[in-house]
């Protein structure tokens, strides 16, 4: 039998069952998903709601679930060199990438058109393991985001560059 969670809590509190999900996932408002411990659950939350590491869920049956950032492939940027750091934030932006910013540096979704475009401005990219935790906001009403995002290249013209 399927649990329904329908309420995300506004704080975390103990948490009776755990659920580790990638990035994909915790941007959705409705799917299917299996707990750590096997219970089969179906989410329910109200749309726009962004699921972080930490997060917790209630069930119906008043379960508390904390959710887990899955560790996923992703392309880690570090750089003692910070102007070419926001270089490569500036075109990363640009194409609305899910960006991790962090104290050391950028983290994406591993793409290798991406990885090669970073690489052209001069960083090194390298793959790893890790929970993806982006900035909140750009991606949030991604139900549109394809419909502008192939008319941009020929706004920006790097003639300057």
């Amino acid at each position: 039998m399927v649990l329904k969670v329908t309420e995300k809590l506004a704080q975390s509190t103990e948490a009776q069952a755990t659920l580790t999900l990638p990035f994909e996932l915790r941007q959705k408002s409705r799917f299917r998903a299996v707990l750590d411990n096997g219970q089969e659950v179906g989410i329910m939350l109200p749309r726009g709601e962004v699921l972080r590491g930490g997060d917790c869920l209630r069930a119906e049956n008043d379960i508390v679930i904390q959710l887990n950032a899955a560790s996923e492939a992703v392309s880690s940027i570090t750089s003692s060199d910070y102007l070419l750091l926001q270089k490569a934030c500036y075109h990363l932006g640009n194409r609305h990438v899910p960006l991790q910013i962090t104290p050391s540096g950028l983290r994406y979704l591993q793409d290798h058109v991406l990885d090669q475009m970073v690489e052209s401005l001069g960083l090194a990219v390298k793959h790893e393991t890790a929970p993806f935790e982006p900035e909140s906001g750009a991606y949030q009403h991604s139900g549109h985001k394809h419909t502008h995002s192939h008319d941009h290249h020929h706004h920006h013209e790097h003639s300057h560059e």
